[in-house]
C-alpha cells in the first residue's frame, strides 16, 4: 500500500490530503482560532473603550471568565464524555458562534446609542448592558472550552488512530496554527478598528463568526463522515445501559407473578427513581464537579498535569503584565512588536522540535529534554533581575502602590512620582496605563530577561505538546473530557494566582521577586515532572529486566510513551 501510494502523481496525493479528515480538521481548527483570537482581542478593547478608557470592565471579564472555567471545567468536561461526538461539537460550535454574534450585535447597538442609554434610567440600562456582554461573551468562553476539549482532545486522538507520530505530528499542527492565529488575527481586527471603527469592528466580527459557523458546520459532518470510528464512543454505555435497564425493570414487573420477586423488581424500581429524582438531578452537578476532580488525581498522569498547570503561574510570557513592565523599562511598541514575533518564531520551533525529539527519544524524554532547556533559558531572567539597569529594590514596600490606589497619596508609604501598569487577568492586549515614563540606565537586564522569556519558548511549547499527548494516550475514552476539563480548571487556577500576586506587587521595583517566584513555580511544575518521567522510566526498565515479576501498580505503566 506504500508503495503504490509512493506511486501516485504528486498532484493526486495533494488532493488526497486537501481532502482527508486531517486537513479538513485543521481547516476547522484555523477558523476557528482564528475567529476566537479576533474576538478575545477586540473584546477588550470593546470594554475599555465603553467604559471611559478604564480597564474595570475588562478586569471583571477577565474574572468571570477565570472564575466559571474553574468551576465549571469538569462539568463540561463531563457532558463532553456522556454525549455523541458529532452532537457535542456541533452544539459547541452553535451556541459559541451564536453568543458572539448576539454580543457583537448588542455592542454595536451600544457603541451607536450610548448617549441615550446613559440618560436613560440614570444609567441602569446601560449597566445592564454591561452585564448582558460580560455574560454573553463568558457563554461564548465555555463553549469555546468545550470545543477545543472535543476537538483538539478527543477527536485528534481519534483520527490519528494507533499512530502515536501522526498524533505527535497533528497535535504539533494545531498547535502552529495556534501560535499564527495568535499574532495575524489581532493585527486584522485591530487595522479595521484604527481605519474604520468600533462599530465596524463589531460588524466585521459578527459576520466573520456567522460564515465561520457554517463552514465549520459543514467541515465538523464531513470529518465525521470519513471517519467511522468517531460514531463510537465509550461514555455513552453506561448511561444507555442504565436506561435498558430500567425499560427491562419495568417490563418484568408487568409480566412477573411471583410476589417475592416483584417486590425485589419493586426496590430495584425504587432506587432507579430516586436515582432520577429532584434532588438527585439538582446535586449531579456537585457529585460531578467532585467524581471529576477524584479522577484527575487518581490517573497516572497526575503529576504531569500539574507540572503543566504549575508553568501558568508565572510573569514569564507576552501577556499585558511583561508588556507593561517593558514599557515602563524604556521599550517602545515598535521593539515590542518585534520581541512579539520573535516569541511566536520560537514557539514554532519548539513544536517542530518536539516532533522530531519524540522520534529520536521518546515521548517521556522529550518532555524531561524540554524541562531542562526551558529552566536553562530562564535562568537568564533570573540574572536580569541582578543585572545594570533592573529596578529591583527589596527596599520599596511591594503595597505601596495598592495603599495608594486603594486609600489615595495619603495611605503611601513613600513619596514621589511612580510609574505602575494597571493590568487585567486572561486579556491578551497591550491595553497598560501609564502615568510618566521613566529614563532607564542600561538596557542589560531588559534584554537578558527577553532573551530568556523568547528561548524558553522553545522549551515551553514542546513540554507542552508532550503533556498533551500524554492525557490523550493515558486517559480512557470515557473519561477524556472531563480529565481535560479538570486540567483546563487547573490551569486557569494557576492563572489566576498569577494575576493576583502581580495585583499584591504592581510596581516595577517588585517585579524582579515576580521573576523570581515564578521561575521557582516553573522549576517546582518540572520537579513534578521528573518524578513522573522517572517513575515512569523505572517500570519500564524493570519490565525488561525481570518479566516474570508484576510491576507494582502504584507506578505509572505507559509503554507506549516511552
Amino acid at each position: 500500500m506504500d508503495r503504490a501510494a509512493a506511486k501516485k502523481p504528486c498532484c493526486e496525493r495533494f488532493c488526497e490530503f486537501f481532502k482527508s479528515a486531517k486537513f479538513l480538521i485543521y481547516l476547522g481548527h484555523a477558523l476557528s482560532t482564528w475567529g476566537d483570537r479576533m474576538w478575545n482581542f477586540a473584546v477588550a478593547v470593546f470594554l475599555v473603550e465603553l467604559y471611559g478608557n478604564s480597564l474595570l470592565l475588562t478586569a471583571v471579564y477577565g474574572l468571570v471568565v477565570a472564575g466559571s472555567v474553574l468551576l465549571l471545567g469538569a462539568i463540561i468536561g463531563d457532558w463532553v464524555d456522556k454525549n455523541p461526538r458529532l452532537k457535542v461539537a456541533q452544539t459547541s460550535l452553535v451556541v459559541q458562534n451564536s453568543a458572539v454574534i448576539l454580543c457583537g450585535v448588542l455592542l454595536m447597538a451600544i457603541f451607536q446609542f450610548k448617549e441615550q442609554l446613559t440618560i436613560l434610567y440614570s444609567g441602569w440600562l446601560l449597566t445592564t448592558c454591561y452585564i448582558f456582554v460580560i455574560t454573553i461573551a463568558n457563554i461564548a468562553n465555555l463553549a469555546s472550552t468545550a470545543m477545543s476539549i472535543t476537538i483538539q482532545r478527543d477527536w485528534v486522538v481519534v483520527v490519528a488512530g494507533d499512530d502515536r507520530s501522526k498524533l505527535a505530528d497533528m497535535n504539533a499542527t494545531v498547535r502552529i496554527i495556534d501560535q499564527l492565529t495568535n499574532i495575524l488575527a489581532p493585527m486584522l481586527v485591530g487595522q479595521i478598528m484604527a481605519f474604520g471603527s468600533h462599530f465596524i469592528g463589531c460588524g466585521f466580527i459578527s459576520g466573520w463568526n456567522v460564515f465561520s459557523m457554517c463552514l465549520e458546520y459543514f467541515l465538523l459532518r464531513k470529518v465525521y463522515q470519513k471517519t467511522p470510528a468517531l460514531a463510537f464512543k465509550a461514555g455513552q454505555k453506561d448511561t444507555d445501559d442504565q436506561e435498558m435497564k430500567h425499560l427491562n425493570v419495568q417490563k418484568e414487573i408487568g409480566n412477573n407473578e411471583s410476589p417475592v420477586e416483584g417486590s425485589q423488581l419493586m426496590n430495584e424500581t425504587a432506587e432507579v427513581k430516586k436515582n432520577t429524582s429532584c434532588c438527585y438531578q439538582m446535586t449531579e452537578p456537585i457529585r460531578t464537579f467532585k467524581d471529576g476532580w477524584v479522577a484527575y488525581y487518581n490517573q497516572s498522569i497526575f503529576f504531569a498535569g500539574m507540572s503543566l498547570s504549575f508553568l501558568y503561574m508565572t510573569v514569564l510570557g507576552f501577556d499585558c503584565i511583561t508588556t507593561g513592565y517593558a514599557y515602563t523599562q524604556g521599550l517602545n511598541g515598535s521593539v515590542l512588536s518585534l520581541l512579539m514575533g520573535a516569541s511566536a518564531i520560537s514557539g514554532i520551533c519548539g513544536t517542530v522540535a518536539f516532533t522530531w525529539i519524540r522520534k529520536k527519544c521518546g515521548l517521556i524524554r522529550t518532555g524531561f529534554i524540554s524541562g531542562v532547556a526551558q529552566l536553562s533559558c530562564l535562568i537568564l531572567c533570573v540574572a536580569s533581575v541582578f543585572a545594570p539597569g533592573s529596578p529591583f529594590d527589596l527596599s520599596v514596600s511591594p503595597f505601596d502602590e495598592v495603599l495608594k490606589h486603594l486609600f489615595g497619596d495619603s495611605g503611601s508609604l513613600r513619596e514621589g512620582p511612580t510609574l505602575v501598569p494597571t493590568v487585567e487577568p486572561q486579556i491578551q492586549i497591550n491595553a497598560t496605563v501609564f502615568e510618566e515614563a521613566p529614563q532607564v540606565e542600561s538596557y542589560m537586564s531588559v534584554s537578558l530577561l527577553f532573551t530568556g522569556v523568547i528561548a524558553a519558548r522553545i522549551g515551553l511549547w514542546s513540554f507542552d505538546l508532550t503533556v498533551t499527548q500524554l492525557i490523550q494516550e493515558n486517559v480512557i475514552e470515557s473519561e477524556r473530557g472531563v480529565i481535560n476539563g479538570v486540567q483546563n480548571s487547573m490551569n486557569y487556577l494557576l492563572d489566576l494566582l498569577h494575576f493576583i500576586m502581580v495585583i499584591l506587587a504592581p510596581n516595577p521595583e517588585a517585579f524582579g521577586l515576580l521573576v523570581i517566584i515564578s521561575v521557582s513555580f516553573v522549576a517546582m511544575g518540572h520537579m513534578m515532572y521528573f518524578r513522573f518521567a522517572y517513575k515512569s522510566l523505572r517500570s519500564r526498565v524493570f519490565l525488561f529486566c525481570s518479566p516474570e515479576q508484576k510491576p507494582d501498580p502504584n507506578i505509572p505503566s505507559l509503554p507506549n510513551s516511552v
